[in-house]
């Protein structure tokens, strides 16, 4: 599908995408797509491990911190405030303006907020540029999985939803492991203590590199003035978010509210804004809002990012804490939960698939993925809280099984939600997913922290986090299992 501004006319649905002499077109949008993952997903991600550098070497923002883990947490918290409220305003544009338009837009601001991030000194201009980048990058998920869904046959949608989104796993693992990489490259350029700054750089400008090829190749999809309309609104709605966020935050400062109390304040703005959005858009948007399915999916995913987002932000601290390693080796070992993700994504998008031709539904290998991924975060769980010297090995090994599932069981979800949705309001129901979702990322980082400085470890925060996945498993049993959609064929021409 061409994407044109809105009001003018689109093709038609329900026709395969011809093959022919360009073989299988949408595979080709799979690997622009796993591109733009892997840029956004970098540019979030190294937060966590930049934080992590930070408090072992008692530099920067966090050098005078009371609470500095509580207070990393809470950068990466607001960094999701951010990233959830453009959830469904940046779907809900892709419907109107394209979705390869938002997709390129996204890229173009992650990038250039990521570069600037590096130029920040003070702790108020550092989490702005993070909550900024987060306003930007909030609008590539639900263009992104409605692309995906728009160009693919359905044979291959979850195959496809899943060698997608391991870009994700790609810019994670790359934040995790290479971050200390980029400080050392720093630190040949820069004072020891400024040598963080090295690795938004890098990552900046590599994703503009990305959103330049992505433009290019999109280029037929793409017109001046979509772009300029859905860029003014998007950037409309990130300067309310930005204004709310920043002013609970800081007024949360001087009330002396904890690091926790504000994350926690954040989510309830996020839950005000939603409320006025549906007010506003009830009727257009009731077959996403009012769906009983969709909505139990919206709630199961607040689990699912929480131990994303709250493992991907806290794993080489918690590696750190449990096996007393160094910087390097805890990004080495905490490299195989975020490395998981390479196999698991497309294994489990394909098996999805695969299962769905012979007769099973997507809550079948949902539930089986889910459980496997609950019994092994126990085990983690439990191994970090008993065990008097940890082996790093074992603890990468039980990161790498649990991280596999867990990964696999996304792109089976997303497919799941494609086939519930209204094949028109796609764009808005993935953002609404994601939105409703945002709240475990939210408060993940800011809960994890603030246990780890109340306890003096992460077993609390571990076993948080392994309570979540359990009561994920079961929200999961309610939701009614479904054949896809009568018209969820993707459209000739997508690619």
């Amino acid at each position: 599908m061409q994407d044109v501004p809105a009001g003018a006319p689109r093709p038609a649905s329900g026709t395969a995408p011809a093959e022919g002499r360009r073989g299988k077109p949408w595979r080709t949008v799979w690997l622009l797509l796993l591109l733009g993952w892997t840029v956004s997903a970098a540019d979030r991600a190294v937060t966590g491990p930049v934080v992590t550098w930070m408090i072992n070497n008692d530099v920067g923002f966090l050098a005078e911190a009371e609470h500095p883990h509580a207070l990393g947490g809470l950068i990466g918290g607001l960094f999701f405030a951010g990233y959830m409220l453009t959830q469904f305003p940046g779907g809900y544009l892709g419907d109107r303006f394209g979705h390869h338009t938002l997709i390129v837009v996204s890229l173009v601001w992650a990038g250039v907020t990521t570069l600037l991030t590096g130029f920040m000194g003070g702790l108020v201009a550092f989490i702005v540029l993070r909550v900024v980048t987060g306003l930007g990058e909030g609008a590539f998920f639900s263009n992104d999985r409605t692309l995906v869904v728009t160009v693919t046959p359905e044979r291959e949608r979850s195959l496809g939803m899943g060698v997608v989104i391991t870009g994700l796993a790609f810019g994670i693992t790359i934040a995790t492991v290479f971050t200390p990489h980029f400080v050392n490259l720093g630190k040949q350029v820069l004072a020891d203590e400024e040598a963080w700054r090295m690795a938004f750089w890098v990552l900046g400008t590599a994703t503009l590199a990305a959103a330049a090829l992505l433009a290019a190749r999109f280029r037929a999809h793409l017109r001046w003035a979509a772009l300029g309309g859905a860029t003014l609104r998007l950037g409309a709605v990130s300067a309310v978010s930005l204004a709310l966020i920043m002013a609970v935050y800081l007024l949360g400062e001087r009330a002396g509210l904890s690091d926790l109390w504000i994350a926690l304040l954040e989510v309830a703005l996020a839950v005000v804004l939603v409320l006025a959005v549906l007010v506003r858009k009830g009727t257009e948007l009731r077959p996403v809002l009012y769906n009983r399915d969709l909505f139990l999916l919206y709630l199961a995913n607040i689990a699912i990012l929480w131990n994303l987002w709250f493992f991907s932000f806290w794993s080489v601290s918690i590696v750190t804490g449990a096996a007393h390693s160094s910087f390097m080796s805890a990004a080495l070992t905490a490299g195989f939960n975020a490395g998981a993700g390479i196999l698991g994504f497309p294994v489990g998008g394909w098996l999805s698939d695969r299962t769905l031709r012979l007769g099973w539904t997507r809550k079948t290998v949902m539930l089986a993925c889910t459980g496997s991924q609950a019994v092994l975060t126990v085990a983690f769980a439990w191994y970090v809280s008993v065990a008097a010297a940890p082996s790093l090995w074992v603890m990468g090994l039980l990161l790498f099984f649990a991280s596999l599932f867990f990964n696999a069981l996304q792109p089976v979800g997303h497919a799941w939600t494609a086939e519930l949705a209204t094949p028109r309001l796609r764009g808005s129901a993935f953002g609404m997913e994601n939105l409703v979702g945002e709240t475990g990322a939210v408060l993940a980082p800011a809960v994890g922290g603030a246990l780890r400085d109340a306890t003096g470890n992460w077993s609390a925060a571990l076993w948080l986090d392994a309570g979540l996945v359990a009561c994920c498993f079961c929200l999961l049993g309610f939701v009614r299992a479904h054949r896809p959609h009568p018209s969820s064929a993707p459209v000739e021409g997508a690619a």
